[in-house]
C-alpha cells in the first residue's frame, strides 16, 4: 500500500544531501581519472612498439571483461595482501576511474582514427614530432566526436556510484539502505534515491549536449 509520509521525507533529506555530496565527488573524481588513463590507455595502443600496444590492448579487454564490483572489491580487499592498504573512498575513485578508463580508451581510440589521414601526413611532413602531433593538431580534432561517448560514461559513472556501498563508502544508496532499515520504511528513502538521481543524470545530459554543439561550432565542424 502506498504510505508517503511527508515528515518522514523531509527528516531524512538532509543526510541524503550530504551522501549526494559524497557521489559526486566520487563521480567526479572517479571520472577525472578515467579521462586521464583512457588517454594514456588510447595513445600506448598507437605505440610503435607491439609489445606495448598488446599488453595495454589486453589490460583493456580484462577491465572491461570484469563486473566493476569485483573491481572495487579486488582493489580494496585485495589490495592490502600486497602491502597497498587504501581507504573505501580513495578505492573506490580509483576501482571506478581505472573500470571507465577502459571504456573511454575506446572511445578516444574512434576518435583519433576519425582524424582524416591527411591531417597525419601534414604532421609528418612538417617534422612535428610526436607530442605536438597529438596535442596541437590530432587530439583537438578528435576530442569533439568523442564528447558524446564522454558524456554518456560521465553518466555511467554517477549511477555506477551505489557499488561502493559495498566497501562501506557512504553514498546515496547506502544512506537509503541504512535508513530504511533503522526505520523500517524503504518507500521514501528509495524514492528519494530515484529523484535525486533524476535530477542530476537528465541537467548533465543536457549539457553535454550543449557542450558537444558548441564544440564542433567552435572548430568549424558543423
Amino acid at each position: 500500500m502506498f504510505d508517503w509520509r511527508w515528515d518522514f521525507a523531509f527528516e531524512i533529506l538532509p543526510r541524503f544531501l550530504q551522501a549526494m555530496l559524497n557521489t559526486l565527488a566520487a563521480a567526479g573524481v572517479g571520472y577525472g581519472i578515467a579521462v586521464v588513463l583512457g588517454l594514456v590507455f588510447a595513445l600506448a595502443q598507437r605505440t610503435p612498439s607491439r609489445i606495448v600496444t598488446i599488453v595495454v590492448r589486453e589490460c583493456v579487454e580484462f577491465i572491461r571483461s570484469t563486473p566493476l564490483v569485483l573491481q572495487i572489491f579486488f582493489v580494496f580487499f585485495v589490495g592490502p595482501q600486497f602491502g597497498i592498504r587504501l581507504s573505501p573512498w580513495v578505492a573506490g575513485m580509483i576501482a571506478i576511474g581505472l573500470h571507465y578508463s577502459a571504456y573511454l580508451s575506446e572511445v578516444y581510440r574512434g576518435g583519433l582514427d576519425s582524424v582524416p589521414k591527411g591531417q597525419w601526413e601534414a604532421c609528418t611532413a612538417l617534422n612535428l614530432s610526436t607530442t605536438k602531433t597529438y596535442f596541437r593538431v590530432i587530439i583537438p580534432q578528435a576530442l569533439p566526436p568523442s564528447l558524446a561517448g564522454m558524456g554518456n560514461y560521465l553518466v555511467g559513472i554517477f549511477k555506477d556510484t551505489p557499488m561502493l556501498s559495498v566497501i562501506g563508502v557512504a553514498e546515496l544508496m547506502q544512506a537509503a539502505n541504512g535508513i530504511g532499515g533503522s526505520h523500517y520504511r524503504y518507500l521514501e528513502p528509495y524514492t528519494m534515491v530515484g529523484i535525486i538521481f533524476l535530477a542530476i543524470s537528465l541537467p548533465a545530459a543536457g549539457l553535454i549536449r550543449v557542450f558537444e554543439a558548441w564544440m564542433r561550432k567552435k572548430l568549424g565542424m558543423n
